[in-house]
């Protein structure tokens, strides 16, 4: 089992220190939120809360994700960043693919690209960008990021894209993983037919258990047997050895742990000494009897 230490909408100034704490503590892996705009005014609801509240996120630090990823990338050595998740069909891919492939090359392969869709129709509307049909889209530009980040020339030729040969260097010198987020079918099976893995956002853990089954059962149906295809989760299981166990039992393969609640309105009050401390006592009390 691996693990992915998660804090977001903190102070843009801890990410740094809280990066390379989760790496001396033996994390795998730091995941990096994702958020271009914040609309003064919209109906949207967030998928992921009870409430469906979005005030929560007004005045938080978000720093471009890729932005981060290369910072942090630069200021550690063994940690992958594992955006969570980017909204991808709202960008132009053949930037994406660019973008992506130089983090990849200058952290030594350390990205894990986490790719979904925004639940925002304001930042579709920001970026000149369709709401409409936007799943669809999304998987021309996970071809176009595959493709254009392997190497060589390569073109494409869509319903929403067209791009003609290119190549694009340097390219990484291994893969890109794209780990599909999102809860509905839809996502699931976008994760095994164009991803190679899937991220949970948290939530009820009978969910969890019913979309892992699910997941499961589309992987025999597609006839996938990669040994290397990623599930990562956020559950309470995670927190304890006996759960990691379970949740190995079921096909995870990273565990997503946070400290604390994240959806508050206003700046975060927690010091940063803090956050090093949990982040530490966890690695101290699972994943060092767990590794």
């Amino acid at each position: 089992m691996r693990f992915t230490y998660a804090e977001a909408m903190t102070h843009a100034a801890y990410y740094t220190p809280l990066a390379q704490a989760a790496e001396a503590a033996g994390y795998t892996s730091m995941t990096v939120a994702d958020s271009v705009i914040y609309p003064k005014h919209s109906d949207a609801r967030y998928p992921y809360t009870d409430t469906g509240d979005r005030e929560f996120l007004q005045g938080k630090e978000f720093l471009e994700t890729l932005v981060l990823c290369a910072h942090l990338a630069a200021l550690t050595t063994t940690l992958r960043f594992t955006p969570f998740v980017l909204k991808l069909p709202i960008r132009p891919p053949v930037l994406v693919a660019k973008q992506a492939a130089s983090v990849a090359v200058l952290s030594g392969n350390r990205l894990g690209l986490g790719v979904g869709l925004s639940p925002w129709p304001e930042d579709y509307a920001a970026l000149g960008v369709p709401w409409e049909r936007r799943g669809a889209r999304m998987d021309e530009c996970m071809d176009i990021l595959r493709g254009l980040t392997a190497g060589g020339f390569f073109g494409y030729h869509g319903e929403f894209y067209d791009v003609e040969e290119l190549e694009q260097t340097p390219a990484p010198t291994e893969p890109i993983p794209l780990l599909v987020g999102g809860h509905a079918e839809a996502a699931l099976r976008r994760a095994v037919v164009k991803g190679d893995g899937w991220m949970h956002a948290g939530g009820d853990p009978a969910e969890l258990d019913r979309m892992l089954v699910r997941l499961a059962e589309i992987r025999r149906a597609e006839g996938d047997t990669r040994a290397d295809f990623e599930v990562h989760v956020i559950s309470g299981d995670a927190y304890h050895v006996d759960g990691v166990r379970r949740l190995e039992d079921a096909g995870v393969t990273d565990c997503i742990v946070g400290f604390r609640w994240p959806y508050v309105r206003g700046d975060d009050p927690e010091p940063l000494h803090k956050k090093v401390e949990h982040l530490e006592r966890f690695a101290e009390n699972v994943i060092a009897k767990v590794s």
